[in-house]
This record gives structure tokens, sequence and C-alpha cells, in this order.
């Protein structure tokens, strides 16, 4: 079995700079409780680790950030690499809780171009994951944004002539491409600004451009929550590898993925711990003389 290591993967800068901050944190209020917004990082395992550091996560899928900091009284809050609101901030304030933004310098650049199309007068469209803590920030700028998911989601008779469109940061590019030319169908006059970050852009070209090189079989190591984890994935599928499977860890490979591989190709998403991508790749290459998965030891994380 031939292991191919597709690179670039695993962290970019955006992740790393979140992950440092919030040890600086530990170290600057020992004596405070911590508390992060949200997953500070799309990855359970850097959750769990930040622990050690007595950083708390608070996090609920079904509730707003403003919604979450009701579950903190006090201390210090992270609001994490995916940008937070305006309003969040304001009410973090008024709570009378120190504040950290570890929000990715990527995500931040986004928010200042729609800011500033908006002060233009441009009604925004946004393409973007629904829930998804980047694009509730910036949905949260105005009225003027319209969420874009898919081609139903394009409103069907904007009335301006002032018509932006930009994106999430971590979308598949070949997706957001799709919906610029389907907006751009509807709208000639439109104003496209596609803004994935570079990290992801070139993850995701590593990713297609295994196309042609009879890869069989793809394992993406990634946390199911992370959205450029699962863009990887997808795009492993449209490239026609045939078996794509998205793992947090080295665990999760069953014995059944790899009966018939021949090539295999290895990734992980931009908030995944080396440590857990380099397991993978170690038991793959041992796979036919050791088939025990290795310790996963959370001290190793970060």
């Amino acid at each position: 079995m031939e292991i191919i290591k597709v690179a670039p993967r695993g962290y970019c800068k955006g992740v790393v700079r979140a992950i440092q901050i919030a040890k600086e944190a530990a170290k600057q209020y020992p004596q405070e409780p911590i508390y992060v917004l949200g997953m500070l990082v799309h990855n359970r395992y850097v959750i769990e680790a930040l622990k050690q550091f007595h950083i708390h996560t608070i996090d609920d899928k079904s509730k707003t950030r403003e919604e979450l900091l009701d579950q903190i009284p006090s201390g210090v809050v992270i609001f994490t690499a995916h940008g937070i609101s305006q309003q969040a901030i304001e009410k973090a304030e008024k709570k009378g809780l120190k504040w950290i933004d570890a929000s990715c310098p990527d995500v931040v650049k986004t928010q200042d171009i729609i800011k500033e199309k908006l002060q233009e007068g441009y009604e925004i469209l946004y393409i973007g994951k629904k829930f998804h803590p980047e694009a509730e920030a910036i949905c949260s700028l105005s009225s003027r944004i319209h969420l874009i998911e898919n081609i139903q989601d394009i409103p069907s008779s904007l009335q301006t002539s002032k018509l932006f469109v930009t994106n999430q940061t971590t979308m598949s590019m070949f997706d957001v491409e799709h919906l610029f030319q389907a907006i751009q169908t509807q709208y000639p006059h439109v104003l496209l600004c596609e803004e994935i970050c570079n990290a992801t852009r070139v993850r995701q070209e590593a990713i297609a451009q295994l196309k042609g090189q009879e890869i069989d079989t793809l394992f993406v190591v990634g946390d199911p929550h992370s959205n450029n984890s699962n863009r990887l994935a997808q795009i492993g599928k449209e490239q026609g590898i045939q078996n794509v499977y998205l793992i947090d860890d080295v665990t999760q490979i069953k014995s059944s993925y790899l009966i018939d591989a021949k090539k295999v190709a290895v990734t992980s998403g931009a908030s995944t711990p080396t440590y857990l991508t380099n397991q993978v790749i170690q038991y793959l290459e041992h796979y036919e003389t050791d088939q025990q998965f290795p310790t996963i030891c959370i001290n190793n994380i970060l």
C-alpha cells in the first residue's frame, strides 16, 4: 500500500495564532476563570487540551454567541478565530467580562470589506453556512446582508444597482465559483470579491491535484464540525476518489477501509493538530505489520 502525504495540510496561521492567544491568556489571568465562546478552533481534541490550561469552552450549536454569553458569570472570555459581532462584544462589556479577540486576521479582513461596502450603499450577498460562527458574525452587521448557501437562496428580484458578493473564508472554492456564476447570470452588474483564505485555497488545490494520480482512498483528518475539513472531503469526492473518509483520529480507521486500498492519500483540515495526522500516517505505513492503534495523548495536542 502506497501512502501519499498531501501537502500542505494541517494548522493554518489563524489557528496557530488563536491557540497561542488562549495559552497567553492562561498565563496572564492565572486566578480568573477563562471561557471560550464556542469552539476556539473546530477540533474537539484542541478543546480538550485547553482544559489543561483551565480554559473552558462554552458551546451550543442552537445558540448564538450573544446567547452563549449568558452562561458566563464572570472572568475572561475569548472570542474564537471565526470572528465575533459587535453586539456580542458590547454584551460582554456590560457583563463586566474581560474579553480577548482571537479572530483570524483573514476573517477580520472580510468583515472590514463588507463594512466598507455597506457604507457605500451596497446590498450584500454572502456565501456561507447557516449557524457557522463566521457567517453569524458577518450577518449581524446589517439587514442588507443576505446569506446564500445554495442557488435557491439567491434573491429573485433585488432592486438595487449596487450589489456586492463575497464569501465565508473556509468555503469550497469550486462551490463559490459555481454560485458566483449563478449570481452574475441573474445580476450582471454585480461586484464579485472572492475571500477564500489562502490556507483554505492551497489545501483545496492540493486535493484537486490528486485527480489522475490513481488515488483509491483519501483520509481527511479533521473534526466533523470543521467546515474546511468537510470541504476537503467534498472536493476529494468531486475529483473522483472512490473512497473518502473524514476521521477525527487514527482510531476511526476501520479495517474494511483498507481491504483493497493500493494508493492512499492523507490530508488534514486547517484546525487539525499535526500530532493526530502523523499518527494516521504512521499507522497506515505500518498497517501490514502492526494493526494496533497508537495511544492518543492529550498532552501532545498543543
